[in-house]
């Protein structure tokens, strides 16, 4: 459980206040894939995208998602906060870190924000040239961390 819990932390320290990465949604009919602006807070992500959108309307149909970014996956679930503009947290942290987003749509009636709660983590690192797949499992509070051998 400590191993997890430091792993974890040490995981969110890496990854910053904000990134942008691949989200992918899916509902009965398709699965599809965009680059989004993200912010992080304590671990947990969040993102805006208009209500009009297939991505909304895929993530009303199936709550889970996956994210990519570089060497980084999260598989996780979302939920719909509301409007951006009334989360405590959201307008300051995405105004900081993409301001031309947050003028442009922001505070449009259709926007809506989303929080992603991570169910599981991969990400690949390595040490001294040697690769390693480091995973993390939220609900078992389960960590690994396992050189990759190809076999």
């Amino acid at each position: 459980m400590e191993e997890f819990a430091a792993n974890w932390a040490a995981l969110w320290s890496g990854f910053g206040s904000a990134r942008k990465m691949v989200l992918a949604t899916a509902d009965r009919e398709r699965v599809s894939a965009r680059m989004m602006s993200l912010v992080q807070q304590s671990g947990r992500l969040y993102f805006q995208t208009d209500r009009t959108s297939r991505k909304y309307a895929q993530l009303c149909a199936n709550p889970r998602i996956a994210l990519c970014a570089d060497n980084l996956q999260i598989e996780g679930i979302c939920r719909e906060l509301g409007h951006p503009l009334h989360h405590p947290a959201f307008p300051g942290l995405f105004r900081a870190a993409y301001p031309d987003s947050f003028a442009r749509y922001t505070h449009l009636a259709n926007e809506r924000l989303f929080e992603v709660t991570p169910l599981y983590a991969k990400r690949w690192l390595y040490r001294g040239g040697i690769p390693f797949e480091e995973s993390f499992d939220t609900a078992r509070q389960w960590y690994e961390l396992r050189e990759y051998r190809g076999q």
